[in-house]
């Protein structure tokens, strides 16, 4: 039997925006967040299922590209 607790359906990306920006998600596996990259955010991802509030976003390093 899966664990349904922790998966994300990655086709919820089909259909999911951004809260703010309405921009494009991306998911991050590794960390079980979606991503706005448009505002620099990224939403957790709690028992599969995407918390899609501003107070619960982190907001992304600008680390350096090189």
């Amino acid at each position: 039997m899966p664990d349904r607790s922790s998966s994300f359906d990655p086709k919820l990306l089909e259909i999911l925006v951004a809260p703010g920006t309405h921009a494009p998600l991306r998911y991050d596996a590794g960390r079980q967040e979606l991503i706005d990259d448009k505002a620099g955010l990224a939403y957790p991802i709690r028992d599969g299922i995407p918390i899609m509030l501003a107070d619960e976003a982190r907001a992304l390093e600008s680390g350096s590209n090189g």
